[in-house]
């Protein structure tokens, strides 16, 4: 999981330079999950309430997927289900 420091609900709050920081900090992510060999990734955010969003404070969820998951291959929709 990613969480920016600045206090914001959503990523639609975030400025340029945040969403820029934002690409390097899931870059850095991904290095550092590579040591645990997914075969893919599941990368999202879970927006106000009726998006799934219970913690007001934007995080970017970083999930490895292996091909032997029970959703492999089914995508975000059906891997938050």
């Amino acid at each position: 999981m990613i969480i920016p420091f600045r206090h914001v609900e959503t990523p639609f709050e975030f400025s340029s330079q945040e969403w820029s920081d934002l690409g390097d900090m899931l870059a850095e992510a991904k290095r550092q999950l590579d040591r645990f060999q997914p075969e893919g990734f599941t990368i999202g955010w879970n927006v106000g309430t009726t998006g799934g969003q219970h913690i007001f404070h934007a995080h970017m969820h970083v999930v490895c997927r292996y091909e032997h998951d029970p959703k492999a291959g089914q995508g975000i929709r059906d891997f938050l289900r």
